[in-house]
C-alpha cells in the first residue's frame, strides 16, 4: 500500500477549516467543546485559536460559570470576517446576494444580463461587486447551461458561453474559490435546504426563459450524472417523434412554453411519469410564478393515466429564484469554510 503524505501546510489548513465549520454551525466554543467535537488535543486547538483570534477571525465572547476550577474562555466565528456572492445569470437580468459566513444576505440587487454578450462582462459584474465588498471569499455562479467542473459545456441559446471554463477564468483573475453551477441543480438544492428536507428524492421542473430544464434530486444528493447531462428535459422523446421541448411549443397559446393547452399539459404528464417510472420521487417542484393549482390539478390528473396514482409525487409550486439563489448560497458557503486558506488570500 502506499503512504499518503500530507504536508503541514496540508495539515494546518485541514485544522483551520474543521474548527471554522464547528464555530459556525456551534455559534461559539471553549477549547474543551472543540476538542470533544473535533478529536483534536487540547494543546493543537488552543495554538489555531490563539492564531485565528489574532488574524481577527474569531473573537472572546466571555468565560463559562465555574464549576470549581478555572472558568473556560469561549469563543465565536466573526460573521464578517469573510462574504460570499450567490449570483445568476438569465436571459433578461443577473441576480445576486452578498451574505456573511452565517448566511446573513448583506445586499442583494439585479444587474443587466450578460447572456448576449460574453463571460469577461460577468467577470465585470462580479469584479465590481469585490471593490465594493473587499471580504468577498468565495464566489457560486449559475448558469443556464449543463457544466462539467466548471465549464459550459451546454448552453444552445448562448455561444458565446458555450466551452468557456468559467471556474478556471473566475478563480485566476479574483484569486478566490469559485464553483459553476447549472441553475436547476443549484434550486432543487436550495429548496431542499428551505424545506429542511433530508435524505429525499426531488425534481424540480422550470419552463424557464431560456426552455426547460430540471434538477434531480436522489436519496439528498443531486444527480449530475456521468458527463455532467442529468435534467436536460428538452431533449427527452415523447411521442410523434417529438422531443419535450417541441411537445411544449406546439399549439402554444402565448409567448413562452408554460403549459396551458392539452397537448402540452400531456407533455408535462408524460415525462411526470417518466421521473415516477425512473426515479420515484417524494415531491416535483415547479415554479410558483409559471403554473397556479388548477394547472397543478390538470397535469396531476393526466399524469395519472400514465402511472398508478398511489405512485405519483407530490406536485409543488415554489419561488424559483429564492430557491436558486439559497442553492447558489449553500454552495458559496460551503467554499467559504473549506475551499481555501482564509489567511492565504487576505
Amino acid at each position: 500500500m502506499t503512504d499518503i503524505q500530507t504536508s503541514p501546510k496540508e495539515l494546518k489548513k485541514a485544522i483551520t477549516q474543521r474548527i471554522r465549520a464547528a464555530l459556525i454551525m456551534m455559534g461559539s466554543a471553549t477549547k474543551a467543546d472543540l476538542c470533544q467535537r473535533l478529536g483534536i488535543s487540547f494543546p493543537t486547538i488552543s495554538k489555531f485559536l490563539t492564531q485565528m483570534e489574532m488574524d481577527g477571525e474569531i473573537h472572546f465572547v466571555g468565560e463559562d460559570d465555574s464549576s470549581g476550577g478555572r472558568r473556560a474562555k469561549r469563543y465565536a466565528y466573526d460573521p464578517e470576517f469573510m462574504l460570499g456572492l450567490a449570483i445568476f445569470v438569465e436571459k433578461t437580468e443577473t441576480n445576486y446576494t452578498i451574505f456573511n459566513c452565517v448566511g446573513e444576505i448583506k445586499e442583494e440587487g439585479r444587474m443587466p444580463s450578460v447572456l448576449q454578450a460574453d463571460p469577461h462582462l460577468l467577470g465585470n459584474h462580479i469584479e465590481s461587486l469585490i471593490e465594493r465588498f473587499p471580504r468577498l471569499r468565495s464566489a457560486a455562479v449559475g448558469v443556464p447551461g449543463a457544466v462539467s467542473n466548471g465549464q459550459i459545456i451546454f448552453i444552445p441559446p448562448y455561444p458565446n458561453f458555450l466551452d468557456n471554463d468559467l471556474k478556471e477564468a473566475f478563480e485566476s483573475r479574483f484569486q478566490i474559490p469559485v464553483i459553476i453551477e447549472n441553475d436547476m441543480n443549484a434550486s432543487v438544492l436550495g429548496f431542499a435546504a428551505n424545506n429542511e428536507i433530508e435524505n429525499e428524492s426531488l425534481v424540480y421542473m422550470y419552463f424557464g426563459q431560456d426552455g426547460p430544464g430540471s434538477g434531480i434530486m436522489i436519496n439528498g444528493d443531486v444527480v449530475r450524472g456521468s458527463t455532467f447531462f442529468s435534467g436536460e428535459i428538452a431533449l427527452v422523446p415523447q411521442n410523434d417523434n417529438k422531443s419535450f421541448v417541441e411537445a411544449l411549443k406546439e399549439g402554444a397559446s402565448r409567448t413562452g412554453m408554460v403549459p396551458t393547452g392539452e397537448s402540452q399539459i400531456d407533455a408535462v404528464a408524460r415525462l411526470i411519469a417518466t421521473f415516477t417510472a425512473i426515479t420515484n420521487p417524494k415531491a416535483i417542484i415547479f415554479c410558483n410564478d409559471e403554473i397556479d393549482e388548477t394547472l397543478l390539478a390538470q397535469i396531476k390528473e393526466r399524469s395519472a393515466t400514465y402511472v398508478p396514482r398511489k405512485h405519483l409525487p407530490a406536485l409543488l409550486k415554489s419561488d424559483f429564484k429564492e430557491d436558486y439563489l439559497s442553492g447558489l448560497q449553500h454552495l458559496a458557503l460551503d467554499l467559504m469554510i473549506t475551499g481555501s486558506d482564509v489567511n492565504e488570500s487576505l
